[in-house]
């Protein structure tokens, strides 16, 4: 008797994704994954062109397939562009991460209508104007999956961040109304909501900072750009099929300590 041998839920060949943001170290992060999962991957980038080519270089020479292009996500246009571009490329599109975004600090006394609507415009909006721009082009491959990169921060206030905290908050929210309303065309739309996420330098940057997030970490680490890309991978993949609506937390366990 033959065995049979089931299909592995987490082989994203033959799809493709478009990571936007992809240029920064978060985005590069799950690129790369997806990349390493087996899809054929779009690197979004606004001004770094030189780090988006360098993934892309390093994606083909791993052997997957890489596509580099340059959009404005806070013109309309330029979200419909570039989601139109990333489908013209490979035929179709079946995965969207929504991850580009930006993170000033600012108190809220020195804050102006317009670093408000910056902040929004960059995080919020962008997602909404791709996500409605991919709806149709996913739709037409029978379903797919839409990931919002939001952030632990939708739930949890800081000093200098409230508008932060405030776009990031919409983008879950944002993520659990389009899933009500795509799922009946095969779309799932969920959100993942990062904690601090490690990088060249942080340490000498924010030394206290890092300190005390490994001392309240149950896992006594920073995140990385990969355990942001798993996430992401995860939720586009069959083995999420069911999964839709929802925010997946990846913070080391953080979330879980109390806070009196």
């Amino acid at each position: 008797m033959t065995e049979m041998r089931e299909a592995d839920p987490w082989d994203l060949s033959g799809r493709v994704a478009l990571v936007t943001g992809a240029s920064g170290r978060v985005g590069r992060g799950i690129a790369e994954r997806f990349a390493a999962a087996g899809a054929d991957v779009v690197i979004h980038y606004r001004q770094d062109e030189k780090s988006a080519m360098a993934l892309v270089t390093r994606i083909v020479d791993a052997g997957g397939r890489a596509l580099s292009v340059q959009a404005d996500l806070t013109r309309e246009s330029e979200c419909r562009r570039l989601v139109e571009t990333a489908a013209d490329w490979r035929g179709g599109l079946d995965v969207l991460v929504n991850n580009a975004g930006i993170q000033p600090t600012l108190d809220l006394a020195d804050m102006t209508a317009d670093d408000w609507r910056e902040m929004y415009d960059a995080n919020t909006t962008s997602a909404f104007c791709c996500t409605r721009a991919a709806a149709p082009l996913l739709a037409a491959r029978g379903g797919g999956s839409v990931v919002h990169v939001a952030s632990i921060e939708a739930g949890q206030a800081a000093p200098g961040h409230a508008h932060y905290c405030a776009s990031k908050a919409a983008l879950v929210m944002f993520a659990r109304s389009a899933a009500l309303e795509y799922g009946r065309d095969g779309i799932r739309v969920n959100s993942v909501s990062p904690g601090l996420i490690d990088h060249p330098g942080l340490a000498g940057e924010w030394p206290e900072g890092v300190r005390r997030w490994g001392a309240a970490a149950p896992l006594q680490r920073l995140g990385t750009p990969e355990d942001v890309g798993n996430a992401c991978v995860f939720l586009a993949s069959d083995a999420a099929a069911w999964i839709s609506g929802t925010d997946l937390v990846v913070d080391g366990g953080i979330s879980a300590r109390p806070t009196w």
